[in-house]
């Protein structure tokens, strides 16, 4: 029986039943929200009373069913029975389709946004209004972003309202449509101030007495045609999948799925094309991919982007003023981003003029994000080269360039030009290789220094790599995390140690791409594989952006350092040399691995051929993707092992937001599950065989390939 007081009914005058939803608050523990049976059992009952001649639904807010939370979706996922999750899907279509059934007349006004379930809802009510007045409403599935299509009749429904060329972007997720898009595309019947809208859509009700969907009507025609016939088959379903195979090389199932859906679904009546849906959705959401992706980049990043890892006994910290050390592009990017959170910015550089000019192209670029809002935004940072001007500051960041000489110089400087402040601040160190236990012997206070590792571009990047010293408190982590928080970061937590754990699996990619290389593969099987295999960019493009003489300087210090055997990036060694001695140091010298004309796409140098011969036989793709693949895995593996890494998580996350590994995997340590331990270690030591030890699995890796055996 319905609850009353979920969705209370009023009859009017004109005896039309008004319902109200109001915007909900929280996220539903299931696919299927109770709240969207509740409502259809309500609207249902009330459809049989012969003195109700109709409903008008008012749709309050942006949210006014409750969406799948991430662990929902997840769940449903992970029963991986297709065959299960299409009856279920289409359990849910069937409720929408008793609203389009009921016989009765069913107007929505919707007061806000109207995106996913809330969209496919309002495509199942006989007319939609907007109540508006100056801000647009907006239109879309944003949720395919995230690898879920819509499962409860969109790609049927859509399609049939504006016509498959207007629809698809929209069901593709790559669109979103304001409201003069929605009148446009006769999504929506009006936008009216909310005072009208009430009215307008009562007028529609009592104009409308036995209103059915358009394609119950006999005769129903789809805009502009379906299937392969219409005049615009050949660019909305032959341009749309070429376009999705060349973007996601087949390893994103949403994208064609839903195409399959509306090229397929079209062709029939609606109800069989809701059959279709379901079945394309459960194909979609039953690959291990869906999952992935749902878990890494949904779940486990918003969990950390609510601080799951903060200490939790440390009281919370606004920092007030920030001090940043070094105008450059990293300390120019991390100024801009605090300033824009509202926090007072003191940039610091050796040379007034060079602070002031880094302050002024921050000012710049706030135009370009932030219109007229700009201004105030830069008058937050203070530019200067007088460390004195950091005294009032509660949290300092160290920017300059990767010198383990140069940050202890600056570092003992403050130490000794703030000397009665120092304790009163956290220091971070912007640092992607320099262990922080070493820096933090230059501060008075050891147990204040961090590692804070931003990722260039920093305003783009969501990434922030924290790391923790064998010193470090927990009021400083703290501190640390809560500054990430205020800056939109997404915080990975590491312990100290060489190379910490990014730049290590970034060094151990493009030290592959670099060791086939020298082998003799042939440089475009390299990048191309790379690209299909889902990586956002290919070994040999990427270590051209950042630069050659930054890996030559990177190995040097290593060596003099006396590292570990496993820290001198070997395999990669002859290559980076002779590209130094060649002066080809990447896109900043003019070329590298690839030329950069001044007009034209950038394209691989003709010269490698020459400087690294081909070998007679080459490896496919697949052994390349392979070796991409498995070599960060591998590492993120190790990392785990030495307790660099002690989540996980952070391992899976910092892999796709700061380095672009495959997001269909969920993550480095997430592909080594999908594998199973067992598969991935046989893998790996096959690869080991053939082209080096650095492949060769560890023997706590191998433990866990036993343990999952039961062994």
């Amino acid at each position: 029986m319905p609850h009353p007081e979920l969705f209370p009914v009023q009859l009017d005058e004109h005896r039309i039943a008004h319902v109200r939803l109001p915007e909900c608050s929280h996220a539903a523990d299931s696919v299927e929200p109770a709240e969207l049976r509740e409502l259809i059992v309500t609207l249902q009952q009330h459809a049989q009373q012969e003195s109700i001649l109709g409903f008008v639904i008012h749709a309050q807010g942006s949210n006014w069913l409750p969406q799948a939370s991430a662990s929902a979706w997840l769940a449903f996922c992970s029963t991986g029975d297709a065959a299960a999750m299409a009856s279920n899907i289409l359990r849910r279509s069937q409720w929408l389709r008793t609203v389009e059934r009921l016989s009765k007349p069913v107007a929505i006004v919707v007061e806000g946004n109207c995106l996913d379930l809330c969209l496919e809802f309002a495509l199942a009510c006989h007319h939609r209004i907007v109540a508006t007045r100056e801000q647009s409403a907006q239109f879309g599935l944003p949720l395919v972003r995230r690898g879920i299509p819509p499962m409860a009749g969109a790609t049927q429904r859509l399609p049939r309202i504006s016509g498959i060329p207007a629809a698809l972007p929209v069901l593709l997720g790559t669109s979103m449509w304001d409201t003069a898009a929605a009148l446009e595309h006769k999504l929506i019947g009006a936008a009216l101030p909310p005072e009208d809208a009430i009215a307008a859509a009562i007028e529609w009700v009592l104009a409308h007495p036995q209103a059915q969907a358009a394609w119950d009507a006999k005769g129903y025609r789809i805009p502009q045609g379906a299937g392969a016939m219409a005049a615009h088959a050949g660019k909305s379903f032959g341009d749309s999948i070429a376009s999705i195979r060349k973007s996601t090389h087949d390893h994103q199932p949403a994208p064609l799925s839903i195409v399959t859906a509306v090229y397929e679904g079209t062709q029939l009546p609606i109800d069989a094309g809701l059959l279709i849906e379901a079945q394309c959705a459960a194909q979609t959401l039953s690959q291990p991919a869906t999952g992935n992706q749902i878990r890494t980049l949904w779940l486990e990043q918003d969990r950390a982007r609510q601080l799951v890892r903060r200490p939790p006994d440390v009281p919370r910290h606004e920092v007030r003023q920030l001090g940043v050390l070094g105008s450059g592009l990293m300390g120019a990017g991390i100024a801009q981003i605090a300033a824009a959170a509202g926090i007072d910015v003191v940039l610091i550089d050796t040379s007034a003029e060079r602070a002031a000019q880094a302050r002024d192209k921050v000012s710049a670029a706030l135009q370009r994000s932030h219109g007229d809002k700009a201004d105030a935004i830069a008058r937050r940072i203070t530019a200067s080269n007088d460390l004195q001007r950091l005294r009032g500051s509660d949290f300092i960041i160290e920017a300059i360039y990767e010198d383990r000489s140069a940050k202890a110089g600056l570092m003992a400087e403050a130490a000794q030009v703030l000397a009665d402040r120092a304790g009163h601040f956290v220091w971070a160190s912007n640092t992607s290789t320099l262990p922080i236990t070493g820096l933090a012997g230059y501060w008075p206070n050891p147990e204040q220094v961090i590692g804070m590792h931003f990722f260039s571009p920093v305003p783009r990047m969501a990434l922030l790599e924290i790391i923790n010293g064998e010193q470090t408190s927990s009021a400083t982590l703290a501190r640390a995390m809560d500054l990430a928080a205020r800056l939109g970061k997404t915080p990975i937590l590491v312990n100290d140690s060489p190379g910490f754990y990014t730049s290590r699996i970034f060094c151990a990619y493009i030290d592959e791409g670099m060791a086939m290389l020298a082998e003799g593969i042939h440089p475009a099987l390299i990048e191309n594989a790379a690209r299909q295999a889902g990586f956002a960019t290919s070994p040999l493009a990427v270590t051209d952006e950042v630069s050659l003489d930054l890996q030559a300087l990177v190995i040097g210090q290593a060596q003099r350092d006396g590292l570990d055997e496993k820290f001198l990036r070997r395999p990669a060694q002859p290559v980076v040399e002779r590209m130094n001695t060649l002066q080809r140091l990447g896109r900043k010298s003019g070329g590298g691995f690839y030329d950069y004309p001044a007009e034209g796409n950038k394209r691989l140098w003709p010269g490698l051929e020459r400087e690294f011969p081909l070998a007679d036989k080459q490896p496919d793709a697949a052994t390349v993707r392979s070796r991409l693949l498995c070599m960060q895995a591998l590492e993120s593996a190790r990392c785990l092992e030495e307790s660099v890494l002690t989540a996980s998580t952070d391992g899976d996350i910092g892999s796709i937001l700061g380095l672009g590994y495959p997001a269909w995997t969920g993550g480095t340590l997430s592909y080594i599950d999908m594998l199973g331990v067992e598969t991935f270690v046989r893998q790996c030591d096959a690869l080991a065989d053939q082209f080096g030890e650095r492949l060769r699995p560890s023997a706590w890796l191998r433990q866990r390939a036993s343990l999952r055996q039961g062994g």
